[in-house]
């Protein structure tokens, strides 16, 4: 198994992985198609620590992630959204015509209302760009209003940019650094589409899909990763589906689930290979301290 070390930080612990739904938070999955980079410890002298993910940040160098207009909807009502004073609530997210639409209601001395048909890209330096092409006040036209009265976007939407948005002239903008929950995301989005009923954005030179084989996994390597009471020095870890059928349905938050329902293998020369259930069969796990034996008299 691996051996306990004195938990020292030695560099960024290198990820590849392949077919995996992370869930970030309540109704909010990220599923990431194929991702290269890294964790990255957030606290000085200690390593990544698997069981904290406000411990680490993961960088993405290379990679593909995908999310739902459910996701998107539900990670703007209880992240972006949440909070006192927020200019807009009640979001709803779809895609219409290979355009995303927005409903919600704009709060400007008054609730009103609104529906936002929005072409969406990436701006130079890497963020999500929702450039409206028609908006609707209760269900009217308002964007020559607006024209007319010389207003646009930024005149009634207040940015936020701790909470990973801000407006710009007509344009929306969010930061896909800012607006996920814990594990903290990081790296350059190069390219943001649509696909389908899929918003699919792409950071970095992406690699091709399966460049590393074939699977649903997470594999951890090199340096220090500390999961419960062991740390792992020179780290070679790879969590696998147990069930390949589908995408790999994890939570880092509640990881020790998928451990406790899955088991584990070690290889000769101290490889750990990991076989987890999705999270659905794990969540029935019990994590309750097993009841000590009776002593035999």
């Amino acid at each position: 198994m691996p051996v306990a070390t004195t938990g020292r930080s030695s560099g960024p612990v290198s990820v590849d992985f392949q077919n995996v739904h992370f869930r970030l938070g309540p109704g909010t999955v990220l599923e990431v198609r194929h991702l290269q980079g890294a964790l990255i410890a957030l606290r000085p002298g200690l390593p990544p620590i698997f069981d904290d993910v406000a411990s680490y940040s993961l960088r993405i160098d290379a990679g593909e992630v995908a999310m739902t207009p459910a996701s998107l909807t539900a990670l703007l009502n209880t992240r972006v959204f949440n909070y006192q004073g927020a200019p807009i609530t009640d979001v709803e997210v779809s895609i219409e015509d290979g355009h995303l639409k927005q409903k919600g209601t704009l709060h400007k001395g008054v609730g009103v209302p609104f529906t936002i048909l929005a072409d969406i890209g990436a701006t130079s330096d890497g963020r999500i760009r929702l450039h409206p092409q028609s908006v609707k006040a209760v269900g009217m036209p308002i964007s020559g209003l607006m024209s007319a009265l010389h207003l646009e976007l930024d005149d009634l939407v207040s940015s936020n940019r701790a909470r990973g948005f801000e407006t710009q002239d007509d344009d929306f903008l969010l930061m896909p650094d800012r607006l996920l929950p814990d594990p903290k995301i990081s790296g350059r989005l190069t390219r943001i589409r649509i696909e389908g009923d899929r918003i699919v954005e792409t950071f970095g030179s992406s690699p091709p899909a399966h460049a590393t084989g074939g699977g649903n996994y997470m594999h951890y390597r090199g340096n220090l990763l500390r999961f419960g009471r062991l740390t792992m020095n020179d780290t070679d870890m790879r969590l696998i589906d147990a069930d390949p059928s589908d995408p790999f349905d994890f939570s880092p938050r509640e990881y020790v689930k998928h451990l406790v329902a899955g088991y584990s293998k070690n290889t000769a020369d101290g490889r750990l290979r990991v076989y987890m259930p999705d999270y659905d069969q794990a969540s029935g796990a019990d994590l309750r301290p097993a009841s000590p034996r009776p002593s035999t008299p």
